[in-house]
């Protein structure tokens, strides 16, 4: 349960319905995910929030828009946010993840989890020829 309403169109301000208008139109539907219509109660964070995610998840940047969601997936599980896991697997199904490639993540996720666990508990640092150097 949400901890805030979901503001219906009708409710919504008039920054937040532009808003809402740039989210259709970028995405090519009427739907507006139930996200949105949480942050509605802020519009500056609704913005902000957009704008930014708009910018991170285009498809112009140098990794293509499935690896961006399935790392959106992963990043969601580590975080145990079912909202984003959900949605965004949708939207990795949408640009063509395949069950193999989503039970292939979810494996790696797991291997990560446990590593990262182990790696933790057994306080390893990282190897010298694993650490950035000064060069780009």
């Amino acid at each position: 349960m949400a901890t805030v309403t979901l503001l219906s169109d009708a409710e919504l301000s008039p920054e937040a319905l532009a808003i809402f208008g740039e989210i259709r139109a970028a995405r090519n539907s009427d739907y507006v995910n139930d996200f949105w219509r949480a942050l509605a109660h802020d519009p500056s964070l609704l913005r902000a929030t957009w704008d930014r995610l708009r910018t991170v998840m285009s498809p112009d940047g140098a990794l293509d828009p499935l690896t961006k969601e399935l790392l959106y997936v992963a990043v969601s599980i580590v975080n145990g946010c079912e909202y984003c896991i959900h949605s965004h697997t949708a939207a990795a199904r949408a640009k063509g993840m395949t069950p193999e490639q989503h039970g292939e993540l979810l494996a790696v996720v797991a291997m990560a989890s446990q590593t990262n666990a182990l790696a933790t508990a057994l306080g390893v640092k990282p190897d010298v020829m694993f650490q950035a150097d000064d060069k780009p």
